[in-house]
């Protein structure tokens, strides 16, 4: 009877240590706007903090925003800083070596952006012994280092630093995610004489099939909630009015 009762124990005992997600602690950067910014209230702010808000408050949980400079991320998860991703993370195959991602909240495209007329094209060959700026340890960056070995690749911690340097002209033109480029600079005073040069091919090696909710690999019921909660979201009309207040088209992108 030994072995049964030693089963019945260890089942019990899993059971008990599985947390139930009613608490939930999600990593933020707040450094990326118009998706997670720190508001002039010292309040965090975005399409990312909305949706995160709108998924917790679907599954009915009780979750605390931890902000996380991003390429600090994926260790901080691992070190159970926190529980859950909601940064903008793209979907890529190198990333889902390391954690399990939810469904796609939104997808949108990769763009270079830099001064206008400052470059024919963005081939490597127009951009050979420029400065391409990019986010430290993004999809940008990981695309920008295979992909312009000529070019002097600068990375930042912040992709606003980026636009700053852009804007001094310490760097010729950066890779970064469309809209965050042209809300987060272009449409900006700052922006004023910078255009977008060009979109590199879409990659899913390196630019992922959109952004996803990360989480730790052990934590697949976690990653179920997440997907039901964005599918929910979704359906109620609740996203479309979160988009609305950020964005004039689909951030979602084409159905998957």
């Amino acid at each position: 009877l030994a072995m049964p009762v030693a089963l019945a124990l260890a089942t019990v005992t899993a059971q008990a240590q599985a947390p139930d997600w009613k608490k939930i602690r999600i990593g933020v950067e707040g450094a990326y706007p118009p998706f997670s910014e720190v508001g002039p209230d010292g309040k965090l702010k975005g399409f990312d903090i909305d949706m995160a808000m709108a998924l917790c408050a679907q599954m009915k949980a009780d979750c605390t925003l931890v902000q996380q400079e991003w390429d600090g991320m994926i260790p901080a998860l691992q070190a159970r800083k926190f529980d859950a991703i909601i940064s903008s993370m793209a979907i890529t195959p190198e990333r889902q070596k390391q954690v399990n991602f939810s469904d796609k909240y939104y997808n949108t495209p990769p763009a270079f952006i830099g001064k206008a007329g400052a470059v024919k094209d963005i081939t490597p060959a127009s951009l050979k012994g420029k400065k391409i700026a990019v986010q430290r340890s993004t999809s940008h960056d990981r695309y920008a280092t295979a992909m312009y070995k000529e070019s002097e690749i600068v990375r930042y911690a912040k992709q606003d630093d980026v636009f700053l340097d852009l804007v001094s002209g310490r760097v010729d033109a950066t890779l970064c995610d469309s809209v965050a480029g042209s809300l987060g600079f272009l449409k900006k005073p700052a922006g004023k004489g910078f255009v977008v040069l060009g979109t590199p091919p879409d990659d899913v090696a390196f630019f992922g099939t959109g952004s996803g909710i990360a989480a730790r690999k052990t934590d697949t019921a976690l990653v179920e909630k997440f997907n039901a909660a964005i599918k929910a979201v979704r359906a109620s009309g609740q996203y479309k009015k979160i988009q609305d207040k950020y964005f004039d088209f689909d951030v979602y992108g084409k159905a998957q």
